[in-house]
């Protein structure tokens, strides 16, 4: 080595730490942090974060992963169902919404209703329709109450007239609303082929609608029915006894206020 030669000074020999040591620089490292972090959040009013989790951070620790239990795996799959079920609920709703919000079309059978009605108020009296509408449930029939004192007469021209030609009348029953009893005629055209449903109302107390026997026999066996479980007369009826109970029977079953003579029976 020549005089000229700079002589460099040799370098400090690198200080290997024990695990130790590395751990106390990592924890101390970490408790500065959360120092600052508190002195931070005391500053502008927030929360502390607290120095063994800014420790376990620092250190890179993966939290635990929590097991649930039978009952909170039931509780949670409970909870999803009933969320599935509140969202289902809800689109039902707004779809029901949507539905009754839009313009609703006419029935396909206003048109006949509409003209029966001009039809029976023209031939037999004004008032001679209480009630009308479209039985939608019942394929669109077309559906009239009719005054109980104008029934007979309008029962004949549903028969004979030519715009009904009503020769086959289906069914006869008879209801009881508690307020009032009710006579239901299902009568239909072989002709046209045209349907129509007619109600006729009568009081509770001494409830009568003239027999349409002499009209359509098919009636015959039905009123005695709505006679012997009803109570509700018809005059006119050529035959009008009991059909099901014994002549005997005190009340009529099927009325919505009738109390056995015998509880047992």
């Amino acid at each position: 080595m020549s005089d000229e030669q700079e002589v460099k000074p040799d370098k400090p020999e690198r200080k290997i730490m024990t695990p130790e040591e590395r751990e106390a620089k990592v924890k101390a490292a970490a408790e500065a942090r959360a120092a600052r972090e508190r002195a931070k959040a005391e500053a502008g009013g927030g929360d502390v974060p607290a120095p063994e989790a800014a420790a376990d951070g620092a250190a890179g620790a993966t939290p635990e992963r929590k097991v649930l239990t039978d009952e909170e795996k039931e509780a949670k799959v409970k909870a999803a169902a009933e969320a599935r079920a509140a969202r289902a609920k809800a689109k039902e709703e707004a779809e029901a919404a949507a539905a009754e919000a839009a313009p609703k079309e006419p029935s396909h059978n206003q048109p006949r209703l509409d003209h029966a009605i001009a039809i029976l108020k023209e031939k037999i009296a004004e008032d001679v329709v209480e009630e009308s509408s479209i039985n939608e449930n019942n394929n669109h029939l077309p559906t009239l109450t009719i005054k109980n004192e104008h029934w007979y007469t309008c029962a004949e021209l549903l028969k004979h007239d030519p715009e009904f030609q009503c020769d086959y009348l289906r069914n006869v029953s008879g209801a009881d609303h508690e307020t009032h009893m009710e006579v239901v005629y299902h009568m239909v055209s072989i002709t046209t082929q045209h349907e129509y449903c007619i109600r006729v109302k009568t009081d509770r107390d001494q409830p009568s609608v003239d027999s349409v026997t002499p009209i359509w026999q098919t009636a015959n066996w039905n009123e005695r029915e709505i006679y012997d479980l009803l109570g509700i007369a018809f005059p006119g009826h050529p035959d009008l006894r009991r059909i099901m109970m014994s002549d005997d029977w005190v009340g009529h079953p099927l009325r919505k206020d009738y109390v056995p003579l015998d509880s047992e029976v």
